[in-house]
């Protein structure tokens, strides 16, 4: 039986569409989101995590952010950005307590917030954020220094951008899709250099550092001076554990309180144990299957009708069915999740199972018998997704070789573009559908391996169209040009099945909008 769906999964409410007249309100607004702590109320208890993914000291470090959403599990707890995802809000003013954008587009004024510290004790202050900014060097950062002409400072609490022309999307790269706008102590990061930043980080957010055992555990405890409240739960751990079935067991014994990636039988069980509770989220991480030799004359994927014989290939309500309980959304979109700004919502047909149709088209292609496709590279932490598409592509005969490789190994991979013959792609990073087309489908994107020069000419028109309805009207050619080249083959927007124990308060699950980890941090609690 599955469980109850309401409450369960975020509601079509908490989209994640941030408009200029949106980003103005906020910023006028400046308020903190969440209710505040009494001072006195000290933080008790400890709450254990196990964590599907190898924890890696480059996630601790918001000057390298990848692109990808897992470091955001770290950087809410042990970071702080100016503005960032909260709850009922897709732009929170954080460390920056308010902000103005210039009628022209071409600036953003910052106001820091009255007391925010570092867990140092050292003040945040523009210098800070200036110097967070010019030594980010993760996802876009090209794009970023392309677009920003300077970064003033003109006292301890201001800062000022100047953009070289107008840029609809500054907050969301500098806020929330890049690492740019994580505020990292100036003094302490030239002490200690970026290795020992890694080893003994300093931030701002809810939760300071006490140890890391690599790929064992974090340990983090509660920063009483958070300036948002102070946390309730006094020690986080988060306890790596790569194998789901040793995760559930965990979670049954009562060694970790929540358990992420739950999946399958797995998760029916979890919901049958009493005590424990199933926790559904339906997150911004779109999956997908990427084709980067397409633009290789002599390879079988340069023919579209190869690639979308693939697509119809796959079985995606049945895998749905047997992994997320049927809870993951099938859209057709492969790289923009619906709930983003300017999603655009593909026919019926983009997401159509069809193994005949497939046989057919690879034949029209050339290949009757099918053809030998080489490696099918996936995250390790999603091959049972990998493994029933490399059965589906089998069952029409294109035939793979799983080869499931650890996150920060294969994300590393992937951005430095040594993959061939098939990639399972995941895009999880916060934005809107703009920022998801600059990283996985235009030239020099990080995860892009060739593009087109019509989709390259329209990404550029729309990153300066200030008129919405125009911007979303190209934006919407861009992904319906995608989806007739099958660029990509749609797999789901995920449905991320976590589990809780008895002692979990509030979990954290689904209170910012399609972020899949319990966030923020500092509102979870132990029950009483």
């Amino acid at each position: 039986m599955k469980p109850e769906r309401d409450g369960r999964i975020a509601a079509p409410e908490s989209r994640l569409i941030i408009t200029r007249r949106e980003v103005l309100a906020a910023a006028a607004l400046g308020l903190a989101a969440g209710p505040v702590r009494p001072a006195w109320a000290a933080a008790d208890g400890q709450l254990t995590w196990a964590i599907h993914v190898s924890l890696a000291p480059v996630w601790f470090e918001p000057a390298e952010a990848s692109g990808i959403i897992t470091p955001f599990m770290v950087f809410y707890a042990l970071h702080d950005a100016m503005v960032k995802p909260m709850p009922g809000k897709a732009l929170a003013p954080s460390l920056a307590e308010s902000w103005t954008a210039g009628e022209d587009g071409r600036s953003y004024d910052f106001v820091l917030r009255q007391g925010a510290k570092f867990h140092n004790g050292d003040p945040v202050t523009a210098e800070d954020v200036k110097f967070s900014f010019e030594r980010y060097r993760g996802t876009a950062h090209d794009l970023l220094q392309q677009r920003v002409a300077s970064v003033e400072t003109p006292d301890a609490r201001h800062i000022r951008f100047q953009l070289k022309e107008p840029w609809p999307d500054f907050l969301l790269f500098y806020a929330t899709m890049t690492g740019a706008g994580w505020i990292v102590p100036k003094k302490y990061v030239e002490k200690v250099g970026d290795e020992g930043f890694k080893k003994a980080p300093v931030g701002a957010g809810p939760y300071k550092f006490v140890s890391f055992n690599p790929g064992v555990e974090l340990v983090l405890e509660a920063f009483d001076q958070y300036w948002r409240k102070p946390p309730s739960v006094k020690r986080l751990v988060f306890r790596v554990i790569g194998e789901e079935s040793t995760r559930l067991a965990a979670l049954k014994r009562g060694e970790v309180d929540i358990a992420y990636s739950i999946r399958g039988e797995l998760a029916e069980d979890l919901q049958r144990t009493p005590g424990l509770s199933l926790k559904p989220a339906m997150v911004q991480g779109v999956f997908c299957i990427y084709f980067p030799d397409q633009w290789d004359p002599k390879s079988p994927w340069h023919d579209a009708r190869v690639r979308r014989a693939a697509s119809l290939a796959i079985d995606r309500k049945g895998t749905n069915d047997a992994l997320t309980l049927g809870y993951s959304k099938v859209t057709g979109n492969p790289i923009v999740p619906d709930g983003y700004d300017f999603f655009w919502q593909p026919p019926p047909e983009a997401a159509e199972h069809d193994p005949e149709k497939a046989k057919k088209l690879l034949a029209e292609a050339g290949f009757k018998s099918g053809f030998d496709a080489g490696d099918f590279n996936c995250d390790s932490s999603y091959s049972n997704i990998a493994e029933a598409v490399v059965d589906n592509l089998a069952a029409v005969g294109i035939r793979t070789k799983l080869r499931p490789i650890e996150r920060a190994a294969f994300i590393k991979g992937f951005s430095e573009k040594t993959y061939k013959n098939i990639i399972q792609a995941g895009p999880g990073a916060f934005g809107n559908a703009a920022t998801r087309i600059e990283a996985h489908l235009v030239k020099g994107g990080v995860f892009s391996y060739g593009s087109y020069p019509d989709i390259d000419e329209l990404y550029r028109q729309q990153a300066v169209e200030l008129d919405r309805a125009k911007r979303e009207a190209i934006l919407h050619k861009i992904q319906q040009i995608m989806t007739e080249r099958v660029i990509y083959a749609p797999i789901w927007q995920l449905a991320f099945i976590n589990g809780t124990g008895p002692r979990v308060g509030e979990s954290g699950f689904g209170k910012i909008a399609l972020f899949p980890y319990t966030s923020p941090y500092e509102d979870i609690t132990i029950k009483s």
